[in-house]
């Protein structure tokens, strides 16, 4: 046998380093992965949050009905809105939460207005108004909106 020659028992320090780089950079590009993933869940609840909070203030107008809603004449009407939620988009769970900032146009009275003319006098009647609600809210550092319309009798 070879003096010189012996056998290796267990690993060296490059080795170790070596693993503990390969390691560290997975590590790394799943912390990313797992940011994107929670960004997205927000984008799209916060997305879908909009829709609701839009679609229920129409239900709700319209429950009031049309006698209740005045026209905005220009100067729309505005609200705020904050939904939470909570996900666990990976490991981690985290608590979500959107400010909406929601401004409601209602349209004028002319707009859906019929005239019936008879022998002694000439009725004129609102028959709907139309509802023009914009819904936004910061996402990053960018502002993001949805509009919805709708008519209510």
């Amino acid at each position: 046998m070879n003096p010189h020659f012996c056998s290796k028992k267990g690993f060296g320090i490059i080795e170790i380093l070596v693993a503990t780089a390969v390691l560290g950079f997975l590590l790394v590009a799943l912390n990313i992965l797992q940011g994107s993933n929670r960004d997205s869940l927000l984008r799209i609840r916060a997305r879908d949050g909009a829709s609701v909070v839009a679609q229920e203030l129409i239900d709700s107008l319209a429950t009031l009905g049309m006698a209740s809603v005045p026209a905005t004449k220009g100067t729309p009407l505005a609200l705020q809105r904050v939904r939470t939620w909570k996900g666990t988009p990976g490991l981690i769970s985290h608590i979500m939460t959107v400010h909406y900032d929601v401004t409601i146009d209602v349209s004028d009275d002319s707009t859906y207005r019929s005239s019936e003319r008879s022998v002694y006098d000439t009725l004129q009647h609102v028959y709907a108004k139309r509802l023009e609600v914009k819904v936004s809210w910061p996402f990053k550092s960018s502002t993001q909106s949805i509009s919805m319309s709708g008519v209510i009798r």
